[in-house]
């Protein structure tokens, strides 16, 4: 066993090595890039709600409009029909730069809906003593929301990049490289299903840190828990 698994490894233990980095850097770069833009976009949904601190009707019906839009959108088809936008953007459609504008296109709506869901959660005690204190929407934002929220956003980032992870296993299916693409060319195309099982337990490994790392902060930084 320990020898078949260490001539596995010295056949393609490099492959998987720049298969992983790859998946890592999609994934966190996407999912920084999608938190710039899903980020005040629910924020701008939630305050403008008609019971929210800054009710904008029209507003945030075409900003859940556009959120919808966006989420409703299965990835691999929304990878294809913006590949003339990605090589606009990044130069190229294939490769981990071709996967990237894709993914934060795909994300963005799913994280500016956790945001909405998460800003929800605050209590509307402390933001109604903040407006009685003179605070301007921007304060009530950054001094009481995100602050309040912080938790229940931290547990929304680890879904986010778990969701994202998840997304990189179909870019490599159409060229986009990481753990997803050798599952596909040396898994399934090879058929070496050592391979395939060895990109999935890594998929999951990496699911599993992450998951109990963010919940690890959540705990720290809920102040009900202290």
């Amino acid at each position: 066993m320990a020898e078949a698994i260490s001539a596995f490894w010295t056949q393609y233990g490099d492959l998987l090595l720049v298969g992983l980095r790859d998946t890592l850097v999609m994934t966190f770069v996407s999912t920084f890039f999608a938190y710039v833009i899903g980020l005040p976009l629910g924020v701008l949904v939630n305050i403008t709600q008609p019971h929210g601190i800054w009710p904008r009707k029209w507003v945030n019906r075409i900003l859940g409009w556009i959120i919808n839009v966006g989420r409703s959108l299965p990835f691999i088809i929304l990878m294809i029909a913006v590949m003339g936008f990605t090589k606009l953007l990044v130069g190229t459609k294939i490769g981990v730069r071709g996967a990237i504008p894709p993914l934060v296109i795909s994300a963005a709506p799913f994280i500016a809906r956790m945001v909405e869901t998460s800003l929800a959660e605050v209590d509307g005690g402390v933001v109604e003593a903040a407006q009685s204190m003179g605070a301007s929407v921007p304060q009530v934002v950054t001094k009481v929301y995100l602050p309040e929220a912080k938790p229940s956003l931290i547990l929304g980032a680890s879904i986010s990049l778990i969701t994202i992870l998840g997304y990189t296993a179909i870019a490599g299916a159409i060229g986009s490289g990481g753990l997803g693409d050798l599952a596909v060319r040396y898994g399934y195309q090879r058929y070496i299903p050592s391979m395939l099982w060895t990109t999935v337990i890594l998929i999951i490994v990496l699911v599993q840190i992450i998951q109990t790392v963010f919940s690890w902060l959540s705990t720290k930084v809920d102040k009900r828990l202290r």
